[in-house]
């Protein structure tokens, strides 16, 4: 008879599994504005339609908020992450999703937000000639940019932004007595997760999924996933080795990116720590295919174990 290595954090089961992540590459964008209004306006738009790779361009999503403070030319921002499973594709969506959305966005900039990585890509000339030969390139702020002629006035973005290998696909999934209970712990994870964590970003609706997928179809195999059976309430009487309890009547699932695997580690430690608290909450689990799709196995424990002195409260 094996040993359930499971932990609890008061009622809520912790499962002994892990997280199965995969390598990627990524880059990070500062966009500033005029005010934080508009600064949010272009990282939104920016990051749009950036969910997953399955059928995205991309997977993208915003970090965080920045003050004047911190940006390069002293104006609000937010910090915007890109991810992609190869360099040219990556460079591909970084010069379409700022030419389409912050070169358009107004009053908006585009900088290299990764100013120590070693690999770029030259970005900055590639949209620069959508000034049709009245572009200049200059220094500003301490960094090489082009100065792009637009309507309102002038378009500034950086030559060249920084390329890092990143981590994708790191994720909890939390399980519930009602849809309720489920929708408040994942609120609090993520809640937590950009509290406590920088460098990551979870590219679904919110940070939240409702529809966690499995890699490709048990009858579809044209499709490169389908709705992960194994965790849908409404099966659970119906197939036969269903990860969901009888007392669980939905699931929720994060998935975290991030520039490097410690700090996906860290976040999904805070998020279980933040979901466990809500009552109606079950058990946290991960979805993983037996290490078989990435090299990255997050284990639960060992993520609870990075935040064990941290009094996660949101």
């Amino acid at each position: 008879m094996g040993v359930n290595l499971s932990l609890k954090l008061g009622d809520v089961v912790v499962e002994d599994t892990f997280a199965e992540a995969f390598p990627m590459y990524a880059t990070r964008i500062i966009v500033t504005a005029v005010n934080r209004k508009w600064a949010l306006i272009a990282a939104r738009v920016a990051t749009g339609f950036g969910t997953s790779v399955i059928a995205c361009p991309g997977e993208c999503s915003i970090e965080t908020l920045l003050s004047p403070r911190v940006t390069p030319d002293g104006r609000y921002g937010a910090a915007i992450q890109f991810y992609h499973s190869d360099p040219a594709s990556l460079k591909l969506v970084t010069i379409t999703r700022i030419g389409q959305c912050i070169l358009t966005a107004p009053t908006a900039a585009a900088f290299n937000g990764l100013s120590r990585a070693r690999r770029k890509m030259a970005v900055g000339r590639a949209l620069a000639k959508f000034g049709d030969g009245f572009e200049k390139e200059d220094v500003l702020y301490g960094r090489k940019v082009w100065r792009i002629p637009v309507m309102e006035g002038e378009f500034i973005v950086e030559d060249s932004f920084g390329v890092v290998k990143a981590v994708a696909g790191g994720n909890i999934f939390i399980l519930a007595k009602s849809r309720e209970a489920g929708l408040l712990a994942a609120e609090k994870a993520i809640k937590a997760i950009k509290k406590y964590v920088r460098g990551v970003v979870m590219p679904f609706p919110g940070g939240i999924v409702r529809s966690g997928s499995k890699v490709g179809s048990l009858k579809y195999p044209k499709l490169r996933a389908t709705t992960n059976h194994l965790y849908c309430p409404t099966l659970k009487n119906i197939v036969k080795d269903t990860r969901v309890p009888p007392e669980v009547n939905s699931v929720f699932e994060i998935v975290i990116n991030g520039l490097k695997k410690d700090l996906v580690l860290k976040a999904m430690g805070v998020a279980i720590k933040a979901a466990a608290t809500v009552p109606g909450v079950v058990k946290i689990d991960a979805g993983n295919y037996g290490g078989k799709l990435g090299p990255y196995l997050l284990h639960l424990k060992e993520a609870l174990e990075v935040v064990k002195g941290l009094d996660v409260k949101v």
